[in-house]
């Protein structure tokens, strides 16, 4: 139960288990079947099933979530700097980039991503309360420095467009590389500098956009 991969073996095995099956639907017997542990280790390690996907979503997030702070900080200095606002390219990519790149992040990654679609799609729940507990302070900042990239939009305009923009982000994630009955011409974008050629130009044309 000390062995120093058993956090690590549950946090992957709950990571795919949550994602394949809900949070709802996958039981702390299954998750520590799947890790080749005893039962006891989630409680041991992370308390109970609700700390476990905290977990999972902490394990994920807290780096990702502190590079777009960084990369975010780093377009709002470079503007003042330059005595001007940020551009809504530059907000967009600083925020986008990492997430694009958390696909190459290695094995587990495409099931996080897909954990991250459950909790979009639910309307309630503990891995959606989980998942925005996590985002909540980011998308705060990000919607600040898209407003001020916006200024003759109104509030309510510039959450709308972001909120569509960052759901176009995450549905491209999880189809690009798929493979689906694409039509002649037409290849998966499975290198996340191929996608973000092409969805980059798409949301900020979208935020751009007049009313």
């Amino acid at each position: 139960m000390n062995h120093p991969d058993t956090k690590q073996r549950l946090l992957d095995a709950a990571e795919q288990l949550f994602a394949r099956d809900g949070f709802h639907s996958t039981s702390l017997r299954a998750i520590t079947r799947a890790a080749g542990v005893n039962l006891a280790a989630v409680s041991y390690h992370f308390g109970g099933k609700e700390a476990l996907v905290e977990a999972v979503f902490e394990r994920r997030l807290a780096p990702l979530n502190a590079t777009r702070r960084q990369r975010l900080d780093a377009v709002r200095d470079s503007a003042r700097t330059q005595g001007r606002a940020p551009t809504i390219e530059e907000v967009l990519r600083a925020f986008i980039e990492p997430t694009l790149a958390l696909r190459e992040a290695g094995p587990g990654a495409c099931a996080f991503i897909s954990l991250v679609g459950r909790a979009l799609n639910e309307p309630e729940g503990v891995v959606r309360t989980t998942f925005m507990r996590h985002m909540q302070p980011l998308f705060t900042y990000l919607f600040e420095l898209t407003r001020s990239a916006l200024p003759a939009l109104s509030a309510h305009s510039v959450f709308w467009r972001l909120l569509f923009a960052l759901s176009t982000t995450a549905h491209a994630i999880c189809l690009s590389d798929q493979s689906l009955p694409w039509p002649p011409g037409v290849a998966p974008l499975r290198d996340s500098e191929a996608l973000l050629a092409e969805l980059l130009p798409f949301v900020t044309a979208a935020m751009e956009a007049q009313a």
